[in-house]
């Protein structure tokens, strides 16, 4: 392994003309361990697409390693579509090198007789999803890495149906990629030229404005007159949301909205939230400071890449408190049905989709509404694919709305991947629609809770970064593969294992322990960071015995994966 390392660091010291990755290639030839890092293995490729740290190395994101994956790419278009449907439809966020990586992405494309489709500024990952199927294009590429810290980015891959591509696809792009030198066999033309000669083309204004209106479409109030002058504080956390959503917000009338000013800039540094990420409530903390200077009531923030969205409301004592993406989830789907039912729009055979790890709550919330639930796989690219299947079948407008605990929101088909300029424009029309009636969000979710009884839902991640740690992932799966009878002061009922794909769901390394009380606890490593995370669900008679709980399975887990 030394000797490949050692190989793989002189090829690119040899073969590398970007001074950028020179200079870092030639500030690590002492250190084994950061050499090692960087070339003892290549990015992982999977339906997640890529995401890595930046850097030089085959195991960093650099123009080399995002260019022999676009030409991967470029390959598997052109051997299973047909030339007419030879187009790429390409987007990138505020990241570092995202849009130098979405330009050279799009050279290679163009080098290959693929027409390039791509933004003319930052978008949100809905937008590549919507536009992609408006272009008719084989396939979408963002360049994001959602909201993970600033040293990393990501290369996120799209199907024709606009969903994150399938298992199938991966695997077939993967060979390409694997097949492909990184400095013998990529095509390159250069991006001005390319613009001069229509070989890579920008997406007309009118795919965005088509794709807000369809935003705007998902209202759900009818003829109930509400109050939009709301106060409203939003913050795009230096991502691509700051146009989209403010733009979503005032066409749909609501006036008073207050942009944090030190979070509205695009910065791919990310300087006031070194982790972007709208669960956390550090991250947030600057949008609840604007909302206590302008007594405003609800808290917007939207991760880089603008596909999910998280909330800040008031509480009973006047406090600003998170809500969770589970909390958030059941209030949409509660007020979604409420609405339809209200406007008679239920469909025939109404239907919910949601990923395995979020509550099982929002299932009966959903059973009292007469809505099947369909649970799919983690990860929004299973949702959006149960759209596709509803549509195939004549039956999408049996989507009422889909979500996933990571705060991914979607109520309507016109995308297939979770859109935080949607949740955010319903989040607030969903805060007005109950303020016209005297109740407050947090309301809502205890009348829930009254009904159909407390669920605790959290997430706990553990870190596990370079090789080591990918190998010490690896072994806690198998360790937990082994059995466990209990956890905590609860006996496991049953091991659920995904690996072998059940219930017609494609193999994933997931494990479910189902405990008695009707408690379970998740475990997977994250398919696109160095995590192995956790999701404790608990039933209980109110939060603080659910917390203590889910506090106890932690504490009996945790010496198995530190």
């Amino acid at each position: 392994m030394k000797e490949f390392i050692n190989k793989n660091y002189q090829l690119w010291l040899e073969k590398a003309t970007d001074q950028t990755v020179i200079k870092e290639l030639k500030s690590i030839e002492n250190n084994e361990t950061k050499i090692e890092d960087a070339f003892y293995k290549e990015l992982e490729f999977g339906t997640g697409g890529l995401r890595g740290v930046l850097g030089a190395g085959t195991n960093r994101l650099n123009i080399y390693t995002v260019a022999k994956v676009s030409q991967g790419l470029a390959n598997y278009v052109k051997q299973n579509f047909q030339p007419k449907d030879w187009k790429i439809a390409v987007c990138y966020d505020s990241r570092n090198m995202s849009k130098e990586f979405a330009e050279v992405s799009s050279g290679v494309f163009a080098a290959n007789g693929i027409t390039a489709h791509i933004f003319k500024e930052l978008m949100p990952t809905p937008c590549l999803s919507y536009a992609l199927r408006e272009l008719n294009c084989a396939s979408g590429i963002i360049i994001t890495a959602s909201h993970n810290p600033a040293k990393y980015n990501g290369y996120k891959v799209y199907g024709a149906d606009g969903c994150q591509i399938t298992t199938q696809a991966a695997t077939l792009i993967y060979k390409e990629i694997q097949a492909t030198d990184v400095f013998k066999d990529v095509k390159n033309l250069d991006f001005n030229e390319g613009l001069s000669t229509s070989k890579i083309q920008y997406i007309s204004d009118d795919i965005y404005t088509n794709y807000t209106k369809e935003v705007l479409n998902q209202s759900l109030l009818g003829n109930h007159q509400v109050d939009k002058n709301i106060s409203i504080v939003y913050t795009p956390l230096h991502g691509a949301g700051l146009k989209p959503v403010i733009r979503a917000l005032s066409e749909g009338g609501y006036t008073n909205i207050k942009v944090v000013k030190e979070q509205e800039q695009p910065d791919g540094n990310f300087t006031t939230c070194p982790y972007p990420n709208p669960e956390i409530k550090e991250t947030l903390q600057l949008g609840i400071e604007y909302a206590k200077k302008y007594d405003a009531d609800l808290v917007l923030a939207t991760d880089p890449d603008c596909d999910r969205v998280g909330i800040a409301v008031r509480d009973f004592k006047g406090e600003l408190v998170l809500l969770s993406g589970n909390e958030v989830g059941i209030l949409l789907l509660d007020y979604i049905c409420r609405r339809r039912v209200a406007l008679k729009t239920m469909p025939k055979d109404p239907v919910l989709v949601k990923t395995i790890v979020s509550t099982d709550m929002a299932e009966v919330i959903a059973k009292s509404y007469g809505v099947r639930t369909i649970d799919v796989l983690t990860g929004f690219k299973f949702i959006g694919e149960q759209i596709g299947i509803l549509e195939k079948e004549g039956n999408m407008d049996s989507y009422i709305f889909g979500f996933e605990e990571s705060y991914g929101y979607l109520s309507g088909p016109y995308v297939r991947d979770k859109d935080a300029v949607n949740g955010a424009f319903l989040i607030c029309e969903m805060f007005a629609y109950y303020e016209s009636l005297g109740l407050t969000l947090l309301d809502i979710l205890e009348d829930l809770y009254e009904e159909f009884g407390y669920s605790y839902n959290t997430l706990y991640s553990f870190e596990f970064e370079g090789s080591q740690g990918f190998k010490k992932m690896q072994n806690i799966m198998k360790d937990m593969r082994c059995g466990i009878d209990a956890i905590g002061t609860k006996k496991v009922l049953e091991l659920v294992d995904y690996n072998g794909g059940l219930n017609g769901l494609p193999k994933s390394d997931v494990l479910k322990f189902v405990l008695e009380g009707n408690n379970s606890i998740i475990v997977r490593p994250s398919g696109t960071e160095p995590k192995i995370k956790l999701y404790i669900s608990v039933n209980a008679e109110n939060r603080e015995a659910a917390s203590i709980m889910a506090t106890r399975k932690l504490t009996a887990l945790k010496e198995r994966l530190v």
